[in-house]
């Protein structure tokens, strides 16, 4: 064969070669099973940082996801559209599976993100409100009357011997539940670490008391419809083991997550230490201290629903396997 045979063929090879590097990840990420993930706030939220590190550091692509966040109203809004189909996969709180039963949506919470309650009692230091029995006749701000941490407050309130007649509660909305008690216009509220970190940075010196020391509310949940966790189980495995790894993230090094977060969300450009501070808040009052990670309490479970059934916020209980299953985070 001659020389200028070889050098053709050679050319050609490295031709063939180049083709194929560029093809392969062209076809890899083709390969990607679309899912639409159902958040009942806005993605950008540093509440959702499990989930957007888990798209950030490729652990949907890992499992062959590609993952878009749609915003819902809330998370029985979520489960509505979940139950409906609408969407594969949702974002709620660990509570939201017994309000969707009793209006009998077909969901369940496949894992629940930390031991702790998502909601904390935030007050003004200098009102010196240890106690929620300490509320009465004061005012207190709420996302919504129909938001879960409205009722994990009436859940605390109870603890102590009080009612919501008791106390002053505003529905303020997302941005007016922070920004009203940061302004003294509210004594305390049921707030979330996002909104506490916002209130102590415009101001506000606070006292925090975990919803959890007097009212069993839950942390952030991942919900699944009964259909999708029975047709396509491997598909809500591969959503919970991304996400739980986003969680295992900031639980490590919340400094590092939140630069990788921020490097993924650039409308929080140079808000790095506010986020990381956001993290630390996550891990002290609702990641740690999970036995296994994304693991339901069912005996917690259990009381919350008997709670929500003597106020009246749903008619009768659920069977508890209706409301949850663990089957994805302990792998069975």
């Amino acid at each position: 064969m001659s020389s200028l045979t070889l050098s053709v063929t050679r050319r050609a090879c490295l031709t063939i070669c180049s083709l194929a590097a560029l093809l392969v990840p062209m076809a890899a990420q083709a390969q990607l099973q679309k899912v639409t993930y159902l958040l009942p706030s806005s993605s950008t939220l540093p509440a959702f940082g499990p989930w957007v590190l888990a798209q950030a550091k490729g652990y949907y692509a890992a499992e062959g996801l590609e993952v878009e966040f749609l915003t819902g109203r809330g998370g029985v809004d979520v489960a509505k559209q979940v139950g409906a189909g609408n969407a594969v996969i949702g974002g709620a709180i660990g509570d939201t599976s017994i309000i969707a039963r009793a209006q009998g949506i077909p969901v369940k919470a496949v894992a629940v993100l930390g031991s702790g309650s998502l909601m904390q009692l935030v007050s003004h230091k200098d009102e010196r409100i240890d106690s929620p029995r300490e509320l009465r006749g004061k005012t207190v701000t709420v996302l919504a009357y129909t938001d879960t941490g409205y009722y994990a407050l009436l859940g605390m309130l109870a603890k102590v011997g009080l009612t919501k007649n008791d106390v002053n509660i505003q529905a303020a909305g997302p941005a007016g539940v922070w920004q009203q008690f940061a302004g003294k216009k509210a004594s305390a509220m049921a707030g979330v670490p996002d909104w506490t970190v916002s209130a102590m940075e415009a101001g506000a010196q606070v006292n925090i008391q975990p919803a959890d020391t007097y009212f069993k509310s839950m942390a952030q949940a991942i919900l699944a419809s009964d259909e999708t966790i029975q047709k396509n189980p491997q598909l809500i495995q591969k959503l919970v083991r991304a996400t739980l790894k986003g969680m295992k993230d900031i639980m490590a090094d919340p400094k590092a997550a939140a630069v990788a977060y921020v490097n993924h969300v650039p409308t929080h450009k140079g808000k790095e230490a506010s986020i990381q501070k956001v993290f630390e808040m996550y891990n002290e009052y609702v990641y740690e201290n999970q036995k296994v990670p994304g693991q339901m309490d069912e005996a917690r479970l259990s009381e919350l629903q008997k709670f929500y059934v003597a106020n009246g916020i749903v008619p009768k209980e659920a069977a508890l396997n209706d409301l949850f299953t663990n089957q994805f985070v302990l792998g069975k």
